[in-house]
């Protein structure tokens, strides 16, 4: 003696068993799980990643700001001993990317960031130092073959007043 499934309540419909008319649920909560699992890693890969930048954009910042003080300095005193600076400071191209550079050689910014490159730009009496660094990410995502580049900026002003 054979019973219809539908007498009591029970059917099969592409492969999921129904009971009273509801369909079963099993595995959709496992399902759920991953799926916020891949969003909180991935949103823990960004969190990381992004304070990784910053940081480093912090570091040249500061670098940058040091560079272009001691550029402005330098540039600054050599006008003061050579003849005194009238009533502008000129600021001298090329004794500004020596100071930049030694600046940036004595704290060992080469080693500190590798692949470090640095720009001066002068104008009358400002000197602007831009210094770019690639970043290894903590984590980097899967097939991102690029390391961003980090960038810090800076810029100092040389005033003359009484």
């Amino acid at each position: 003696m054979t019973t219809d499934p539908r007498e009591h309540g029970q059917t099969r419909e592409n492969g999921q068993r129904r009971e009273n008319g509801q369909r079963r649920e099993n595995g959709q909560t496992s399902l759920l799980i991953i799926g916020f699992a891949i969003v909180v890693v991935m949103m823990v890969a960004v969190v990381v990643d992004a304070s990784a930048a910053y940081l480093r954009r912090q570091g040249l910042d500061s670098m940058a700001d040091g560079a272009a003080l001691a550029a402005a300095d330098g540039v600054q005193g050599e006008q003061v001993y050579q003849g005194g600076l009238g009533e502008h400071a000129q600021i001298d191209p090329v004794a500004a990317e020596q100071y930049v550079a030694d600046y940036l050689a004595a704290l060992g910014a080469a080693q500190k960031y590798p692949g470090l490159t640095y720009s001066v730009d002068t104008e009358a009496d400002s000197v602007v130092v831009r210094i770019r660094a690639p970043l290894d990410l903590p984590l980097t995502p899967p097939g991102w073959e690029q390391r961003p580049v980090i960038t810090g900026t800076a810029a100092s002003f040389v005033v003359v007043s009484d």
